[in-house]
């Protein structure tokens, strides 16, 4: 897996077009972000938006008569940050005066006192992480319901995804028992596969412990989640919302609260 920017090389161009026509080799892959190559972006038109993908990965194949090589099928890669708010200035401050009241056990005191690195530093603003979030993925997940695609995957950090939660109705897991998971909405009893799309939900989290010999901790895959933009629409556009307002006149939670409001003003108002 290659940089898309690598090719400039003309040894390294010449080695990844043998090894793709070469059938006992390796796989051949070029990926395209920001700084390496650009990032793969769909222009605007007057009937639909401009979008970007954070990055893009494509196999290289050999042509049918492996005289040379052509691009094969992409995959997508989205990654939602905890979009965090507010300053790391004062994060900042607290770690430089700890590296020069502790130089010979810095990594000991920061792990003694973890609000140093955190230090007024705010937490994300669930909603919009969602909103920003939902109508991005759904559209990519959509763009690669194709042949010429391998699907999309969506990365997390484990706290968004516990954020997710009350967005999507909080699903029920249901465990393939093959190392990934689906989504079922809890009233569901059965779980539809027949038109699920190769599109995946990636939940990562920091190890809680990091290794005894002082390297950097490992990044963990806790969840591999198969999904589509249906189930999604349906979670977060039909279930979530009858589970905040309710699906009776008796228990809508709109029709409560304003009946609790009024009544400030005209107790015994029905």
């Amino acid at each position: 897996m290659l940089p898309v920017t690598n090719l400039a090389d003309d040894r390294i161009r010449e080695r990844l077009i043998a090894d793709a026509r070469n059938p006992i080799a390796p796989r051949q892959f070029l990926t395209f972000q920001q700084l390496f190559g650009g990032e793969i972006s769909l222009p605007r038109s007057p009937n639909s938006p401009e979008l970007s993908f954070d990055a893009t990965v494509v196999e290289v194949v050999p042509t049918e008569a492996n005289v040379g090589v052509r691009l094969g099928r992409y995959g997508v890669i989205e990654m939602q940050t905890t979009d965090t708010h507010g300053t790391y200035r004062h994060a900042v401050d607290a770690l430089r005066s700890a590296l020069d009241l502790h130089a010979d056990d810095f990594g000991e005191q920061v792990s003694a006192h973890p609000d140093w690195p955190g230090r007024r530093v705010e937490g994300p603003n669930i909603s919009n992480v969602f909103k920003r979030t939902f109508y991005q993925v759904m559209f990519k997940f959509q763009i690669t319901r194709r042949a010429s695609s391998s699907g999309c995957i969506l990365a997390l950090p484990r706290p968004v995804w516990d954020s997710w939660q009350p967005f999507l109705g909080a699903p029920e897991l249901v465990d393939m028992q093959d190392g990934t998971h689906r989504l079922r909405a809890r009233d569901d009893e059965t779980v539809d596969l027949s038109n699920m799309a190769p599109n995946w939900i990636y939940v990562f989290d920091i190890a809680d412990e990091p290794p005894a010999d002082g390297s950097t901790t490992p990044i963990e895959l806790q969840l591999v989640i198969a999904t589509d933009a249906p189930t999604l629409s349906r979670l977060a556009l039909d279930i979530a919302p009858n589970n905040a307002i309710g699906e009776a006149d008796a228990e809508d939670t709109v029709i409560n609260a304003l009946r609790r409001r009024t009544g400030t003003f005209m107790p015994g108002i029905e």
